[in-house]
């Protein structure tokens, strides 16, 4: 055998075995660690995950199109603890449209927490307006079964017209809403007042556009969250995981508008669901898919 074609063996064999080394140094190390899956037939379209800011180590998790007006509750390891219905638009057969993100945090009551449901897909951009329900935060949830809660609606519109969005966050620390699109070569942020009232219809404010280097679809933004604290940002597209540190009292848009950093993101089939732990030392994402795989990762 010549020489040419022993590297033309060798060396793919080498790399092969270099990434499996990698890898598996990475799981050993418990930057990413797989701590359950999820747990039922009916979550096969999970598109967003949040955790708990009253009942610990719960998670909030839902599917999108094609479901009714509810989410779940599990815990990490993939146990669900509650599934929680409230009522929806009745202009909608299923009271939802396409909820695409969930988020946990503030709101008007001092000493409450609250879940925020974002029913904003619009895969077509041809919604008159998508809407955001909250639902305040019981310790009750847990005692198992299914539970009917209240929802409050916020009806928002975009200044330049529909889009589709899968990203729905929570700033604690300047009590907004903030919703960020999905296609195109560059995506926009959109913020709106964390409190409200019910039935509102409001028009989002448009802050800032954002580019992200790679290939649509692959590039597009499928999920994000901020931190419980308001100090750190994570978005996140099919293939990568952005990461953003809040510098003092500046507006949360202008920290994204800095050059992000790239965290370890194991790709997943679908993967349109991140949400920060709430200590924010890591964060969990899961997938569309039949008992998909519940990821952990340690923020470096």
């Amino acid at each position: 055998m010549s020489r040419a074609k022993r590297l033309n063996i060798f060396v793919p064999v080498i790399i092969i075995l270099f990434f499996g080394a990698y890898a598996r140094h990475r799981y050993l190390n418990r930057e990413i660690t797989i701590t359950g899956h999820l747990p039922d037939k009916q979550m096969d379209e999970i598109s967003g995950i949040a955790a708990s800011n009253i009942n610990n180590d719960v998670y909030y998790i839902h599917n999108d199109s094609g479901d009714t007006s509810r989410f779940f509750a599990i815990t990490p390891d993939g146990k669900l603890q509650a599934t929680i219905y409230f009522k929806g638009d009745p202009k909608e057969a299923q009271g939802v449209h396409d909820c695409e993100d969930i988020a946990a945090g503030p709101g008007p009551g001092s000493k409450k927490s609250y879940v925020y449901v974002g029913d904003i897909g619009d895969n077509y951009s041809l919604r008159k307006y998508i809407t955001i329900y909250r639902v305040a935060e019981q310790t009750s949830w847990l005692n198992g079964g299914s539970v009917n809660a209240d929802a409050v609606p916020l009806h928002l519109k975009y200044p330049d017209g529909p889009k589709d969005a899968e990203t729905l966050m929570i700033d604690p620390i300047e009590k907004l809403i903030y919703i960020v699109s999905k296609r195109h070569d560059t995506v926009n942020v959109y913020t709106t007042p964390l409190i409200y009232k019910p039935n509102d219809t409001l028009v989002l404010t448009q802050r800032c556009k954002l580019y992200f280097a790679g290939i649509k679809p692959f590039k597009w933004i499928t999920a994000g969250d901020i931190s419980k604290d308001g100090r750190q940002v994570l978005l996140k597209s099919y293939e990568k995981v952005y990461y953003w540190k809040r510098n003092g009292n500046e507006h949360l848009w202008q920290t994204m508008l800095k050059r992000p950093g790239e965290l370890n993101y194991q790709e997943e089939k679908q993967g349109e669901a991140i949400g920060f732990t709430p200590d924010g030392k890591g964060y969990y994402t899961t997938s569309e898919g039949v008992y998909s795989p519940i990821y952990y990762y340690k923020i470096p």
